[in-house]
């Protein structure tokens, strides 16, 4: 449980702070102990628990993802699966999910490249699911690469804004974003997921987020 709770207020600190203007005491504070001991559970410095809190936020993104598009054949239907995981994901592990999004061009050139291409991985299953939606004519779209990028943006954003106890649940903002991005994508209502992935909080998520951006 001790490396959960340095890993903890790590994303707590990237978040808040941002990496570069996290020091290493700093999180040994945060987390309870000292700067000798921190490395223990982090061998490799800050970065370490940055590369670690990042892939385990992809690897979900990416497990949850291919679980979406497995679940169904109709485009439509697999877009709205990735909305609302993705939603999901965002919506209960927001700080994970802020420095996944934000500090990529913190990472050394290695570890930038692993990272890079597991995000890739997760965004094309976006981008093959409108391509093939637009081949059978369940999407109307004039250009696919801006209507995953624009997608994409619209569900990162969740991270920033969202609170469990705002005027709209988890499942609320699933259901109203999955209607968005079809939308975005030109597709014929009616073909929405039959049943909305539960978000799965993540071990590494704060257990008490604490924001000041506005309620949903």
């Amino acid at each position: 449980m001790r490396k959960q709770d340095v890993q903890r207020a790590a994303v707590r600190l990237f978040a808040r702070k941002g990496f570069a203007a996290t020091g290493i005491r700093e999180l040994g504070t945060a987390a309870g102990i000292n700067s000798a001991t921190l490395y223990h559970y982090a061998g490799g410095g800050k970065e370490e628990l940055l590369v670690t809190i990042m892939r385990t936020c992809l690897d979900e993104l990416l497990r949850a993802g291919r679980a979406a598009v497995a679940s169904t054949d109709d485009p439509a239907r697999q877009l709205g699966a990735l909305i609302a995981s993705h939603v999901g994901i965002s919506a209960v592990n927001p700080l994970t999910a802020q420095v996944t999004d934000q500090e990529m061009r913190s990472l050394s050139p290695e570890n930038r490249r692993s990272l890079v291409a597991l995000r890739d991985d997760y965004e094309s299953l976006f981008g093959a699911v409108l391509e093939r939606g637009v081949r059978t004519g369940a999407f109307h779209v004039t250009d696919v690469h801006l209507a995953r990028l624009a997608i994409l943006e619209m569900c990162n954003g969740v991270a920033h804004w969202f609170r469990p106890d705002g005027r709209s649940s988890v499942a609320d903002v699933q259901a109203r974003f999955v209607e968005f991005g079809c939308r975005v994508a030109g597709a014929v209502p009616g073909h929405e997921p039959r049943a909305l992935p539960p978000p799965i909080r993540l071990d590494i998520e704060p257990a008490d987020t604490d924001r000041e951006e506005a309620t949903a």
